[in-house]
């Protein structure tokens, strides 16, 4: 019987090596079930035990690149939102825009008074008469996880504000995982959660490929000089993009044509 390799996660833990996983990964990125079975089959054949999935993601990106440079885009869109930082500020106007897409009215740093303190709150949403506290909890670092205090610190600062004011839900949207007792006190508390793979229908990745918000960073034809110009600019998304306001932020000529056809075709996908 084949022994199935280890594999070692951002978060430091151990798991067997999962074809489907890395598949179903490929799937999501807008790779045929020909593609993802090749470049499964390539990366299977050279990995180790005890490999990083940095590793195996690298490797597949690579092999992905080479074959569709659009889904290589989308394969890498969990880098890429780590890619907005240093600090939260893009990652909260991309959960505006995620905000809006659902079909809400959504405004980024507000400063809302509650009874004890003024708190800036990353997002307000608001939709068919209610009014929502968003805390846009961002990492541009693999491996961290949102736990229970995360959990407790945006309840807490919910009841404040909402004792002065109406406000009827709190959500919490993270760019990583959110731990197990994070979940449970979320739940029990009626706080909305959404981190990178939870809740399975609704996650922040499943959010962002249906409604073709990528971020400007998942682009592989633009530098990342030119990404950070962007960025400083206020734009975050690839759908912002248009031959003007790259050419404000110094790319040129050619350059232009080549970011667009990504765009094009990232949005296709």
């Amino acid at each position: 019987m084949e022994k199935i390799p280890n594999v070692i996660k951002a978060s430091g833990e151990v798991e067997p090596f999962s074809e489907e996983k890395l598949r179903n990964s490929l799937s999501r990125a807008g790779a045929d079930n020909v593609l993802s079975r090749w470049i499964t089959d390539k990366i299977k054949q050279r990995i180790k035990d005890r490999t990083r999935t940095s590793e195996i993601h690298d490797r597949a990106f690579d092999l992905l690149r080479k074959e569709e440079g659009p889904f290589a885009a989308r394969y890498r869109l969990k880098r890429a939102i780590m890619e907005l930082g240093p600090t939260g500020h893009p990652f909260e106007k991309l959960v505006a825009w995620i905000l809006r897409a659902e079909g809400y009215e959504a405004e980024t740093n507000l400063m809302i008074r509650g009874k004890c303190v003024t708190h800036e709150v990353d997002v307000v949403a608001k939709k068919a008469g209610k009014q929502i506290m968003v805390e846009a909890k961002y990492h541009n670092e693999p491996g961290i996880k949102s736990d229970v205090k995360v959990a407790m610190y945006v309840h807490s600062r919910f009841e404040d504000i909402k004792s002065v004011d109406r406000w009827d839900e709190a959500w919490l949207i993270t760019n990583t995982k959110i731990t197990g007792d994070g979940r449970e006190y979320a739940k029990c508390a009626g706080l909305t959660a959404i981190a990178w793979n939870y809740p399975q229908d609704r996650s922040l990745q499943k959010l962002i490929e249906t409604s073709h918000l990528h971020p400007l960073t998942s682009l592989l034809t633009l530098d990342p000089w030119a990404k950070r110009a962007l960025l400083d600019r206020g734009l975050v998304l690839c759908r912002e993009l248009t031959p003007e306001t790259l050419s404000s932020a110094g790319v040129k000529g050619k350059k232009i044509n080549a970011v667009m056809e990504e765009v094009t075709g990232i949005m296709k996908i």
